[in-house]
């Protein structure tokens, strides 16, 4: 039988063994209850993607490694698949972190789903390759037998039954801790992103130069990280300041609305737009950008005090000219 042919029968669905379709089935439904509403908003969410990140990319790794029931026991084989997950997924994230993706949502489920994936199916291929009474299996009667075994059989030491319960008590726990931190995270610092890019999505290339009646545009970004949804409020505003060499300030001669816009935003999510910049007419040198959340002051507070008022503000200096000035 040659390569393909081995390869095609290891997938036939009656080779395939049932460990490799119950990874291949819980990376499915976890990855549904990421995506997919009402579930991505419960706990099964976490329920699924526990395992997810903490055990089954260890044990697909494992069982690709070692497909053979003769090579490992099977307490061995579970304790290394936590060991290997803590470590395989961090080491995804890092790698996440130097390319264009980063480590956001989406990259980070296609990359461990992938990686998950990828060994497993390799798992299933490397069993095919070998005697079949060597090959490893995981029916639940044996499987209970041998964690009897392991913890009650006759030809145990004492020392091996204490190292097997401490390393049981040390799983349980790590477990319970990684629940109980990912169900009762502790609140970081809160705060509010507030930021502006240019055309390109780059924090470079902003307008210097607006032209009367002729739409310029800028992206405006907002990111809730205060542990609650919160109404923002943007006004982007023309101002007119001149430089007191006396005071060392700035005074506002005059301001002007361009536009404005609202969003609600849930904790821990962003929001980033482009915005058309339009300017009446000339003799503003600054475009300011003022951020209020829950709601925005009375019409009646201008200048300084509105700007005073604002969460977060932002400002670019630019040249408002006539179309003809150039």
């Amino acid at each position: 039988m040659n390569t393909a042919d081995r390869v095609l029968d290891a997938f036939l669905p009656r080779n395939i063994a049932p460990d490799v379709s119950i990874v291949l089935i819980w990376t499915l439904v976890t990855v549904i209850s990421i995506y997919v509403p009402p579930l991505n908003a419960s706990p099964v969410r976490v329920a699924l993607a526990l395992p997810m990140i903490l055990f089954i990319p260890g044990y697909s790794l494992i069982a690709a490694l070692f497909p053979s029931n003769r090579e490992i026991d099977l307490i061995e084989r579970i304790a290394l698949s936590f060991g290997l997950s803590i470590a395989v997924v961090p080491l995804i994230g890092l790698a996440l972190n130097y390319t264009p993706w980063g480590i956001r949502l989406d990259p980070i489920v296609v990359s461990l789903v992938a990686f998950t994936v990828v060994v497993i199916l390799v798992a299933q291929i490397r069993r095919r390759d070998i005697p079949e009474e060597d090959r490893f299996r995981l029916p639940l009667p044996e499987l209970i037998t041998a964690v009897k075994t392991e913890f009650q059989g006759k030809d145990k030491r004492p020392v091996d039954r204490i190292l097997n319960i401490v390393l049981l008590a040390a799983i349980i726990v790590a477990i319970g801790s990684t629940i109980y931190v990912i169900a009762v995270p502790k609140e970081g610092e809160k705060f509010t992103e507030f930021y502006i890019l240019g055309k390109g999505g780059m924090a470079a290339d902003y307008p210097t130069t607006l032209y009367i009646d002729r739409p310029d545009s800028v992206i405006i970004g907002i990111g809730n990280h205060e542990y609650r949804n919160v109404t923002y409020f943007v006004e982007i505003i023309l101002v007119d300041t001149v430089f007191d060499p006396d005071t060392n300030t700035s005074d506002i001669r005059d301001m002007k609305e361009i536009s404005h816009f609202s969003i609600d935003l849930p904790h821990n999510s962003t929001y980033e737009e482009p915005h058309r910049i339009v300017a009446g007419k000339e003799g503003y040198n600054q475009l300011k950008f003022l951020l209020f959340a829950d709601s925005r002051p009375p019409s009646d507070v201008w200048g300084q005090d509105r700007i005073n008022r604002s969460y977060r503000d932002l400002h670019l200096w630019v040249d408002v000219r006539d179309q003809g000035s150039r």
